[in-house]
């Protein structure tokens, strides 16, 4: 699939982009990071303007967003967990609940370009729950954009080992999806356990009435 993407990219360019990334957002498995580094990479030898990687990538991320949001929208909830059964992403899809209600436009604008894990499966809960498409809009373009830039911008500097920083922010994404989840199981370990402490169960027994 990434070699084919590739010479899919060297024939058609920016155009490529915005498809791989659409199918991306939408939660099909793509090699986006490596893909973006070599637009990056491409852009840095002048083959292509960085305008048009720019414009292509976060127009494509941003239509396979809105896939996701008017899918879930429209099929309600009973489609977002068939569709998550179906493609084993239950915890993901659990997580991206769990972010949504605690963090709101914060988990939103952050899951579009650092925990981009949880991404599509957010889309699909906003769609559900109809979260106000304007605000979803709006912080998925400025995300959106952000996450393609920081990505160009990488290949371009490193152009000579793409692969490598394909690998290591990979690595890095999936360790910070890591830590985020540990740190909120952690929290609400801590807040039970806190709960406990306020209100102990009283284990004495009653006094008898005399």
């Amino acid at each position: 699939m990434t070699d084919l993407v590739l010479e899919w990219f060297a024939l058609y360019g920016p155009p490529v982009l915005f498809f791989v990334l659409g199918a991306s957002a939408f939660g099909v498995p793509m090699p986006v990071k490596l893909l973006m580094l070599v637009a990056g990479a491409v852009v840095g030898i002048g083959e292509i303007e960085f305008w048009q990687v720019l414009t292509a990538g976060s127009l494509g991320a941003t239509a396979g967003d809105q896939l996701g949001y008017f899918l879930g929208r429209h099929g309600g909830r009973p489609l977002v967990e068939r569709i998550t059964g179906r493609y084993g992403g239950r915890k993901v899809l659990e997580q991206a609940e769990r972010s949504l209600n605690r963090w709101g436009v914060m988990a939103l604008f952050f899951s579009r370009w650092l925990v981009t894990p949880i991404g599509p499966w957010l889309n699909l809960i906003c769609g559900s729950v109809r979260y106000s498409w304007i605000l979803f809009t709006v912080v998925g373009v400025l995300g959106e954009t952000l996450w393609v830039l920081i990505y160009v911008m990488l290949g371009i500097y490193f152009s000579d080992r793409v692969q490598d920083t394909a690998d290591l922010l990979i690595s890095l994404t999936w360790l910070i999806f890591g830590v985020a989840a540990a740190s909120y199981l952690g929290w609400r370990l801590f807040q039970y356990l806190s709960g406990r402490r306020d209100h102990p169960t009283d284990l004495q027994p009653s006094p008898a009435n005399e």
